[in-house]
């Protein structure tokens, strides 16, 4: 797959995951409970990419258990450890501060050498970080809670592990196979959490269903496609940083549906982002020294 394909995947799967928190929100406020949300959200997109990779011909096997059960446990905190700052700040802030994970991808890849940290990839980085941090005063500071911005701070750390894992996973399997796996764990893990909650259950409004469905269908099984069809190419680094285009994406969707503020820093910080992404899509591009943007 070309970079520039993979690119337009990566961000479109981010948009995607964008809605993630709208959604939830719709359905908390509906009266569903979060562990009950999420443990129908994996378990219907488990089913859907289990049907998906029949109808291609392909079948589960062994190898797919331990990414069940890493992935899926790795998912599910993630998940609910970012959520539940829902609780204290609101969408857009929950977005930016999660999206400081890409710094944490760059570090570690310097870490371990697994990728280079050229000029490109460090101007790319700091151009995202630059417009996540001045967006984040956009949401309004008096809503930076202290616990929303640990669980949002600690759901990005674990996210930053989570994508090399999921790259290491697919050197065995398909990324078809990838998502439907880690998404049948989640969905135990979850599900499991649920119904000792007393929280897993069918009884939920009407408003609540059509967001776990949108969750299932737009917000996991194409995201996650998306996201890891172009993971595979890209990598974790340039992942990560095309990926930041989602917090302005959320914050468009929070002023859109649940009346949040969007102010000039906002839109100063989606511009930031843009450059970003343009940046290391251009020097791609160009042909020189591809595999190190």
């Amino acid at each position: 797959m070309p970079a520039a394909r993979a690119t337009v995947f990566v961000a479109t799967g981010a948009c995607s995951f964008g809605t993630i928190s709208i959604l939830v929100a719709i359905a908390t406020n509906a009266g569903a409970p979060l562990l009950g949300v999420l443990a129908w959200r994996y378990l219907i997109a488990a089913i859907v990419l289990f049907v998906i990779l029949l109808r291609m011909g392909r079948r589960p096997d062994g190898r797919g258990f331990r990414v069940m059960m890493t992935a899926g446990l790795m998912q599910s905190l993630i998940a609910v450890l970012s959520l539940s700052a829902l609780r204290y700040i609101s969408v857009a802030t929950l977005a930016f501060l999660f999206y400081t994970y890409p710094a944490f991808v760059a570090v570690l890849a310097r870490i371990r050498h697994s990728e280079p940290l050229s000029p490109p990839r460090l101007v790319a980085l700091t151009l995202s970080l630059g417009g996540i941090f001045v967006m984040i005063g956009a949401p309004g500071s008096a809503a930076l809670h202290p616990a929303g911005i640990a669980l949002a701070l600690v759901s990005a750390l674990l996210y930053a592990l989570y994508i090399p894992m999921l790259a290491a996973m697919q050197r065995e399997l398909s990324p078809l196979a990838t998502a439907m796996y880690m998404t049948a764990g989640a969905a135990v893990f979850l599900g499991v959490a649920g119904i000792v909650q007393g929280e897993f259950t069918l009884w939920y409004p009407a408003a609540a269903w059509w967001s776990i469905i949108g969750l299932a269908l737009v917000c996991t099984v194409t995201a996650f496609l998306l996201f890891l069809n172009g993971l595979a190419v890209l990598g974790p680094v340039r992942t990560a940083i095309v990926s930041t285009v989602e917090p302005f994406f959320t914050a468009v969707l929070g002023a859109a549906f649940l009346h949040q503020p969007m102010t000039n820093s906002t839109f100063l910080g989606g511009g930031l982002i843009a450059a970003a992404v343009i940046l290391l899509q251009v020097r791609s591009a160009n042909g020189k020294a591809p595999a190190a943007v």
